[in-house]
């Protein structure tokens, strides 16, 4: 049986960044993802397949060997941990920072903090190394609720355009990481099939640098 490899796609936003990025490197679904409920495409190369995923799951069906490859934000990838994966290539899209936010002018409460976000594990190590005590509350949506309705203090959350914060009366503090998406590949995988994964990855670096060129 000839070997085959998935690439595993993060749905939203993301995979709206990552098809023309594909396509710019040779790699097209067989028919229109926006069209289909299915969650699994071939492509116009032999033996290469999409699975598209929620974004948080990318990392573990990469890690644990149910898709080769994925494209993953680094905000899911620090939270997740991302043992057992590599991750050779930034595909310099989807790009946004990681940071703490807060109501305009509000005052930081002494003492512990109490913190609102969907990416626990990252807010837990980023405070600890400020020396700052939180209590976390884990959301998985509406961020900018928190602070207004008095249930947090303030929040670790994506800010793109910082619009969103604006809107609710919130203004972005401290910066955490730079956020993009990312190709992350199993570690097994890369050994059992070095041969299909390696040209793949040329392909999409070849098209990350003429993208980069082309902007500059």
């Amino acid at each position: 049986m000839p070997l085959s490899l998935t690439l595993a796609l993060s749905k939203g936003r993301i995979l709206d960044d990552t098809l023309p990025l594909l396509a710019d490197a040779g790699i097209e679904p067989a028919e229109d993802i926006s069209k289909s409920r299915k969650l699994i495409f071939d492509t116009n190369l032999p033996g290469v397949r999409l699975l598209i995923i929620r974004a948080a799951d990318v990392p573990t069906y990469v890690e644990l060997g149910a898709a080769d490859l994925g494209v993953s934000g680094k905000d899911v990838l620090i939270e997740h941990g991302g043992s057992g994966m590599y991750e050779p290539l930034d595909l310099k899209i989807a790009s946004c920072k990681l940071m703490t936010a807060a109501l305009v002018g509000a005052k930081q409460p002494e003492g512990r903090r109490r913190v609102a976000t969907k990416f626990v594990n990252t807010a837990k190590r980023w405070y600890a190394e400020q020396g700052i005590q939180v209590d976390l509350i884990k959301l998985y949506g509406g961020m900018e609720l928190a602070p207004i309705m008095g249930l947090a203090d303030e929040i670790v959350d994506i800010v793109d355009t910082g619009n969103t914060l604006k809107a609710n009366g919130l203004e972005p503090r401290e910066f955490i990481a730079d956020i993009s998406s990312r190709l992350v590949v199993n570690r097994a995988s890369m050994k059992m099939k070095y041969q299909l994964i390696q040209p793949l990855l040329d392909r999409l670096r070849l098209a990350v640098e003429k993208r980069s060129t082309t902007s500059s």
